[in-house]
């Protein structure tokens, strides 16, 4: 489970750089046709929710707290992305992204972390 994390937070590093760089682009589109969409600004919130949770699981791979810490950063960039995308339609997918990543990390929870007597 260890490498599972490791691999994950590395991926979520390099996927938060698209991530940011698209919800720059959506932002732009929202502001050139003043609709008032959100799709920009919830992807800014993906993507550095992306960011830190992708350091966290790396940085915290072997404790306990770490991957609670996952869940619940990973958890809300996955609710924020299903929901508040706009005309970022991709948010959906990296939303979903999230959530695999934060169920991965809740099964971390009870798999890796068990009490041995």
């Amino acid at each position: 489970m260890k490498t599972a994390k490791l691999v994950f937070g590395i991926i979520s590093i390099v996927l938060s750089v698209l991530v940011l760089f698209q919800s720059c682009a959506a932002g732009l589109v929202d502001a050139v046709e003043a609709s008032g969409g959100t799709g920009g600004s919830a992807g800014l919130l993906v993507g550095l929710l992306m960011l830190s949770g992708g350091i966290v699981n790396i940085v915290t791979r072997k404790s306990k707290g770490g991957a609670i810490a996952c869940v619940v950063m990973f958890g809300l960039a996955g609710l924020i992305g299903v929901t508040m995308y706009g005309i970022f339609t991709d948010l959906q997918i990296w939303g979903g992204y999230c959530a695999l990543v934060a169920i991965i990390n809740l099964a971390s929870i009870f798999t890796q972390f068990k009490e041995k007597n």
